[in-house]
């Protein structure tokens, strides 16, 4: 078969809200998530010898088993019952990593697509968000991508017709020496807003219904008019991380001096940040405005749309 090229989009999270503790040990998440036009591609060559090899343009990425590309692999090859199958892959890295853009989940998500395809198994989308959920919990959205409401750990998606938001683009800001733990991040949130939390289905539930009926869903849906009113975005986790993270302190603080943002707000655990616009010649514009600060701060930055699906083999 021939090789196949596939897209790897970063997310951000528009909305995250810590509901509580599962029994699980998990936190339960209403989240809404969106793809964005920041894209790793993995470039994938067939072969039939049983190996699975890793190459990346980014030298400190790991190419072992402990690669979520890898791990898809194996785990879609598993479920063949195929062991013969092998693949050579090559991953072109732009979302920065660590950064809490899901670009780790991206790139496993579009291996299991593209491995599909190319070892012609013929497994059905609702196969692939199954076995993505077993490999990371952001797996799942990032397959479907676009906007979607994401709640349990996740991985349980409930997908957003494309309305007002399809014009909205991003300037997003990260420290290359910034990172941060999600684990810790999450550890800090349960010490610090423990006595905020949920603790039954029943409550989990309402939460559920209230985002699914915000301002900010319908902001974003059909007939919505996000460029002219947008309400403040909320994440739980940027309340007890941006105290903690200097970069994530100073990049936000950078994106609020910007023309006209409809909102900024930390994405997932961090430590990116980024500024929503309602056109992207408006976040390429607060992005030359801001160069010089971008550059004194040590940030890299990104200007990009929205991007109305996930994981694909076109750009």
């Amino acid at each position: 078969m021939a090789d196949l090229t596939v897209w790897a989009p970063a997310k951000i999270n528009l909305h995250l809200e810590v509901l509580g503790l599962r029994r699980d040990g998990f936190h339960e998440l209403a989240m809404v998530m969106q793809s964005i036009d920041l894209l790793d591609t993995l470039q994938l060559s067939p072969t039939a010898d049983g190996g699975i090899t890793l190459s990346c343009d980014n030298p400190a990425l790991p190419v072992d088993g402990d690669n979520l590309i890898v791990k898809a692999a194996a785990l879609l090859r598993s479920r063949a019952g195929l062991p013969e199958l092998g693949a050579r892959i090559h991953l072109q890295k732009r979302i920065p990593v660590g950064a809490g853009l899901a670009g780790g989940s991206s790139d496993g998500a579009a291996a299991l697509v593209g491995l599909n395809t190319v070892w012609g198994l013929g497994f059905a989308p609702e196969d692939l968000l199954e076995m993505a959920a077993t490999l990371g919990s952001d797996m799942p959205f990032c397959l479907a991508g676009g906007t979607q409401l994401c709640f349990g750990r996740g991985e349980v998606l409930e997908p957003q017709r494309d309305g007002g938001s399809a014009d909205l683009a991003v300037l997003l800001l990260k420290h290359p020496d910034a990172s941060v733990s999600t684990p810790w991040a999450y550890r800090l949130c349960r010490e610090q807003r423990q006595h905020t939390y949920l603790h039954t289905e029943v409550d989990f539930a309402r939460r559920r219904d209230a985002l699914r009926q915000s301002p900010l869903l319908h902001a974003l849906g059909p007939g919505g008019r996000a460029g002219l009113a947008l309400p403040p975005l909320r994440n739980d986790l940027q309340q007890v991380v941006e105290p903690e993270v200097a970069s994530v302190r100073a990049g936000l603080e950078l994106l609020r001096q910007a023309n006209g943002p409809l909102a900024v707000a930390m994405s997932g655990s961090g430590p990116s940040v980024f500024a929503l616009f309602g056109q992207l010649d408006q976040a390429l514009a607060a992005q030359a405005a801001l160069a010089g600060g971008i550059e004194a701060g040590g940030f890299v930055s990104w200007a990009c749309r929205l991007r109305p699906r996930g994981v694909s083999l076109e750009g």
